[in-house]
């Protein structure tokens, strides 16, 4: 009889005990609006993997939003996908798929 999964490996579903995403809506922003967040942990992103997904994305698309915030300015800060963010201003994209 094979173990329950525990811990690490249930994705952030497991982190909420309803999970209807029903409520959530993704919209469209333009890449210009958005900025990286500098208290991003990741410091370094790798040229090679940044172009592999921005190949990936100019051949399949964005396929998971970014989940951003709006900031004071005017403009929206990343709280998740910030290689999806810099692999896509490679790939040329002018917007993006976001969450708010």
């Amino acid at each position: 009889m094979p173990k329950p999964k525990r811990g690490l490996g249930k994705g952030l579903e497991a982190l909420f005990a309803d999970n209807d995403t029903a409520d959530v809506a993704v919209s469209t922003l333009s890449i210009a609006e958005i900025e990286p967040n500098s208290e991003q942990p990741r410091r370094e992103f790798s040229p090679e993997e940044l172009d592999s997904l921005a190949a990936s994305i100019r051949e399949h698309g964005v396929l998971q939003p970014l989940v951003v915030r709006p900031r004071p300015n005017g403009r929206y800060q990343i709280v998740a996908g910030e290689r999806r963010w810099r692999a896509s201003r490679i790939a040329g994209l002018t917007e993006l798929p976001v969450v708010i």
